[in-house]
């Protein structure tokens, strides 16, 4: 059964959002026996109980008549009354306080331009809105809350601004017959009435500068140049042949010199540098002759000593 509930709440919404406008956030407008039910039952916090039932974000009102009923009831409706005092302040524009049936008459209307939600437990009064205005009723059941099927007024009200919507106006009358008349004229040849002649360009420069568009525009795939990145340059040709290579008998040689081949083409050959070895036999004979030399000198500089002195 919840199920269903909520199935045939979400139709509601859906009737009053497309037939008549309806957007978020809803704006919910509660009497004082609505909000006192709501304070009684401890149905709380009441923006997102009743967000949850219409499906979308919402804002909660009140009028100043309705708070003066609630101040007049006494302490029974002393937190009824601070409940209320904390939702927005909806003009009623009423110098002296009006019963709160009143004063919520006049502020919705028959067409309730301002697309309130009204919360009340008022039997009677929402049977009254239901024959005679266009407002979605709330009202409180034990534990929950619950919203009141579209009325019959309402449904044919719905009917009456569709047709309106489809039926061509007084009007667009005149403008279809005047073209009409304007492409009798043309095909025969006699021409048109200047006043005729100015009044549909009008009309199309209207529609064209609202983006209005005669048939649907299909987006074509047209053929696409190759990738410039890809596109190479062609490379020059040159007619004379390349130098042919060196045999390797002759690169062997050494010697950085420019000889002539067959072709007659100038051709440069390659002189290898040679690595210097050291010979480590070499360098030792000469350290050793080194070290030789050295002591014999030493030796020959030193005094000799006598027979005598060794007695």
């Amino acid at each position: 059964m919840r199920v269903k509930r909520q199935k045939k709440n979400r139709r509601t919404v859906r009737f009053f959002t497309v037939c008549f406008g309806f957007r978020q956030p809803f704006k919910v407008l509660c009497d004082g026996t609505f909000v006192h039910h709501l304070v009684s039952r401890e149905i709380t916090p009441a923006d997102t109980v009743i967000s949850e039932l219409l499906g979308g974000p919402v804002k909660l009102f009140t009028t100043r008549c309705v708070l003066a009923e609630l101040q007049k009831l006494g302490k029974d409706f002393s937190e009824s009354l601070e409940a209320a005092q904390m939702l927005s302040t909806a003009t009623c524009e009423h110098d002296e306080a009006k019963p709160a049936d009143e004063c919520l008459s006049e502020v919705l209307g028959t067409q309730n331009s301002e697309h309130f939600f009204l919360g009340t437990q008022d039997a009677d009064f929402r049977k009254k809105l239901q024959k005679e205005s266009i407002v979605p009723l709330l009202f409180g059941l034990n534990n929950s809350l619950q919203i009141d099927q579209p009325s019959d007024f309402q449904r044919e009200t719905a009917k009456d601004s569709e047709r309106k919507r489809l039926t061509m106006t007084d009007a667009e009358k005149r403008m279809l017959e005047k073209q009409a008349a304007r492409i009798l004229a043309s095909s025969r040849g006699e021409g048109a009435v200047e006043d005729e002649q100015w009044e549909t360009p009008r009309v199309v420069s209207t529609r064209n500068g609202l983006g209005v568009k005669d048939r649907p525009q299909f987006k074509r795939n047209r053929a696409k140049g190759p990738n410039p990145l890809s596109c190479m340059k062609k490379k020059k040709v040159n007619d004379t042949k390349r130098p042919q290579s060196k045999p390797k008998s002759e690169s062997k040689s050494g010697g950085q010199e420019v000889k002539k081949g067959e072709s007659g083409a100038e051709k440069r050959t390659r002189k290898r540098s040679r690595k210097v070895t050291f010979n480590l036999t070499a360098f030792s004979l000469i350290a050793m002759v080194f070290l030789l030399h050295t002591s014999s000198i030493f030796h020959s500089g030193r005094p000799a000593r006598s027979k005598d002195a060794d007695s």
